[in-house]
């Protein structure tokens, strides 16, 4: 069994992202750029570029994930891209389309993703994994927490075998708050993704400062039940239902949906950025 990395200052000179919307980025818009998005893998590579920057190394990053992706999208034609380019880290972020499904297998869905880690590593990459973010408190998917916990469980349980990184969302309750979510309750705000850019550099080893990202929000205006059900409907209707109605099509949102960043180019600078 290989031991996990070290937690030390590792500077990367290349890093690919590979996964759905999470990763892609949805609800932290560019500011630059009207059809896109930043989000955490984005922030993530531009303090990996500024510590690589710090060291007089070159620094390239690609995004590969697309929205709706399943896992074997991601570890099928993303995984085959992403090893072609041959960077020394790829977070792989997969799984969380297909436990939304009700019979998904959650035992397929480590084996799948191991066999992805280990092409990875056997190619010379580390690698970054995410859990789920820990549904306790998520209305009409709390009843999933239990798949959620053991897709978490088997994370670590990959990691662990070959020596991978981990992203623990499951053990951050700040991200528990709804005020970090946009309104469809499945895509982080541009502050959720600053806070898990800077949790993921953390969980590569470098310095942060965890009481930026960890501490919870403070206390919002308390709400009235009825208030609640009202948002709840108003979810249902806005967000749930086009999903459902997609699903029933056999369509999906990034049907026709390019990876933002296909290649592996240089950073610019975003304006708000988490520091390295």
């Amino acid at each position: 069994m290989n031991p996990l990395p070290a937690m030390s200052r590792r500077v990367w000179s290349s890093y690919v992202a590979i996964g759905d919307s999470f990763t892609e980025g949805m609800a932290d818009p560019d500011p630059e750029n009207d059809d896109a998005y930043i989000g955490w893998a984005d922030r993530l590579a531009e303090s990996l570029s500024d510590i690589a920057q710090m060291e007089h190394l070159p620094f390239h990053y690609a995004n590969l994930a697309v929205r709706g992706r399943l896992l074997a999208d991601v570890v099928g034609p993303q995984l085959d891209r992403a090893l072609e380019m041959q960077p020394d880290l790829v977070s792989m972020v997969g799984g969380g389309n297909d436990l939304l499904r009700p019979g998904v297998d959650t035992n397929a869905l480590m084996e799948t993703l191991e066999n992805a880690v280990i092409r990875l590593r056997q190619n010379g990459a580390d690698v970054l994994l995410a859990t789920p973010v820990d549904p306790q408190e998520a209305g009409l998917l709390k009843p999933l927490r239990g798949r959620h916990a053991v897709h978490t469980a088997n994370i670590f349980t990959i990691a662990q075998r070959h020596g991978c990184y981990v992203l623990n969302l499951w053990g951050l309750p700040a991200l528990r708050d709804w005020r970090l979510w946009a309104d469809d309750r499945i895509h982080l705000t541009t502050e959720g993704h600053r806070r898990v850019a800077l949790a993921a550099l953390a969980a590569l080893g470098h310095a942060t400062d965890e009481t930026d990202w960890r501490t919870p929000l403070p206390p919002g205006e308390a709400t009235t039940k009825r208030q609640e059900l009202r948002a709840h409907a108003a979810w249902a209707r806005e967000h749930l239902a086009p999903w459902v109605q997609r699903r029933m099509k056999g369509e999906s949102s990034g049907d026709h949906v390019e990876p933002k960043r296909p290649e592996l180019s240089p950073m610019r600078p975003f304006d708000d950025a988490p520091g390295g």
